[in-house]
């Protein structure tokens, strides 16, 4: 069957590996950054030891004050760093607080960037940015946004403790399954999507069950990449939207919402979508991909229901209400009564359910 499609690849040097942090001296010198702001969190600093001589002293400070979901107050008192310092560069280190900072600073600078995922979050392969005001999470995208330069180091992935490797490796599977519907899909970020849930699939149980297996961990950061770069490939639909609605709405916990909403969202869009959501559910060794992901989530102990994740249930109302305003592409459209009735379920720790 003939097919029409665009595919575009990001411009940008992928360093993946075990012990790859070792470069990051020559991968700053390869960008031409002398003086970096370092963003890392007290933690990351203190498994890292002297950041000072890992980046064979090209670093001009560091900030630790990186906030998930990006709220502009947060940028707006590292912005007073970036102007104090002057530094040529940002290095991130961390999940994806870490790396939203370090876009919206690109953003406003135009810095190279160079990230060092420490979790399967996968914004750092995108030149999209989401931040907050006022409870409100608008993205936007720009060439500016885009990193330079990531270093996976599996290493920097051993310490990440199980529950957290489950929810964050659940919220990377979330990009590769909206790519496989996505309005501007093209074959290969197909491929990829698939290979990328088939690989997280097998490898987050026994992350779980073997937290320092350096194989299990590389194939989970391997299926993690796989995901970051579908994101950055094609654009996200409902899924995506709902997250960055309830999210910022309530100040939830951003791996965890993706953790629970997405076989409710996976739902919503089956009938409109069988064919694609399909191929997920192929991927996942599943009749049913919703159900799939819903029994992965069960099996590797993640949240299922937005009321334990902090959301009230009398925001369900208004999170719908929310979220079709300025909706995202999806497949099926977006009715405010069927958004209640997933975020009722989602809130509930129900089933999900199709239709």
């Amino acid at each position: 069957m003939s097919q029409s499609f665009t595919y575009q690849v990001s411009p940008m040097r992928v360093v993946f590996g075990i012990g790859t942090i070792a470069s990051l001296k020559d991968e700053l010198e390869r960008l031409g950054i002398k003086r970096a702001l370092v963003l890392a969190s007290r933690r990351q600093q203190s498994e890292l030891g002297d950041l000072a001589a890992l980046a064979g002293d090209h670093m001009a400070g560091l900030f630790d004050g990186a906030v998930v979901h990006t709220p502009v107050a947060v940028t707006e008192r590292a912005m007073q760093v970036v102007r104090a310092l002057k530094p040529d560069g940002v290095v991130a280190i961390g999940a994806g607080a870490a790396t939203g900072l370090s876009k919206a600073i690109a953003l406003r600078t135009d810095l190279p960037q160079l990230i060092v995922p420490t979790s399967y979050a996968g914004s750092e392969m995108t030149p999209v940015l989401g931040e907050t005001v006022d409870g409100v999470k608008t993205t936007q995208a720009s060439p500016k946004i885009l990193p330079e330069a990531v270093i996976y180091d599996v290493n920097l992935t051993v310490s990440m403790p199980g529950r957290f490797s489950a929810i964050s490796g659940l919220n990377a599977i979330a990009h590769a399954a909206e790519a496989l519907y996505a309005r501007d899909g093209n074959p290969i970020t197909s491929l990829m999507a698939e290979e990328a849930i088939a690989k997280l699939a097998a490898s987050l149980p026994e992350v779980i069950a073997r937290p320092r297996d350096l194989e299990a961990r590389s194939d989970a950061l391997y299926g993690a990449w796989l995901c970051a770069v579908c994101l950055g490939t094609v654009g996200m639909a409902l899924h995506h939207k709902l997250c960055h609605t309830v999210g910022a709405l309530f100040d939830l916990p951003h791996a965890e919402t993706h953790a629970v909403l997405l076989p409710h969202t996976i739902a919503y869009n089956t009938p409109a979508a069988p064919e694609a959501i399909g191929r997920a559910a192929k991927a996942l060794g599943a009749a049913d991909a919703a159900t799939g992901l819903f029994d992965l989530s069960t099996r590797l102990g993640a949240p299922r229901s937005l009321a334990e994740i902090g959301m009230p249930e009398d925001g369900i109302a208004r999170a719908a209400a929310l979220a079709i305003k300025n909706p995202y592409w999806n497949p099926r459209p977006i009715e405010e009564s069927g958004i209640r009735d997933l975020l009722r379920r989602a809130w509930a720790g129900a089933k999900p359910r199709a239709g």
